[in-house]
């Protein structure tokens, strides 16, 4: 999160999360309709909403080098 996103959220909030999907823009945009408090809020969380917590599938992987399927291992 960059002082400039900070400072874009707290001016427009849609804005801000712009990158981060229709479904946020879209959620920022009806919470500043409500309020522009609840509207910065939720763009704040949104930014600082850590997005390396996705590890991938928990599901092991197998080598690709062989023949094998994944049955026969």
């Amino acid at each position: 999160m960059t002082v400039f996103r900070v400072i874009l959220s707290i001016i427009f909030p849609p804005l801000a999360v712009l990158d981060k999907g229709c479904g946020s823009v879209l959620i920022v945009t009806l919470l500043t309709l409500v309020g522009w408090v609840p509207g910065v809020i939720g763009a704040l969380v949104i930014l600082n909403k850590d997005e390396t917590r996705y590890t991938g599938p928990t599901y092991p992987t197998y080598p690709t080098t062989t023949n094998r399927t994944r049955c026969e291992y």
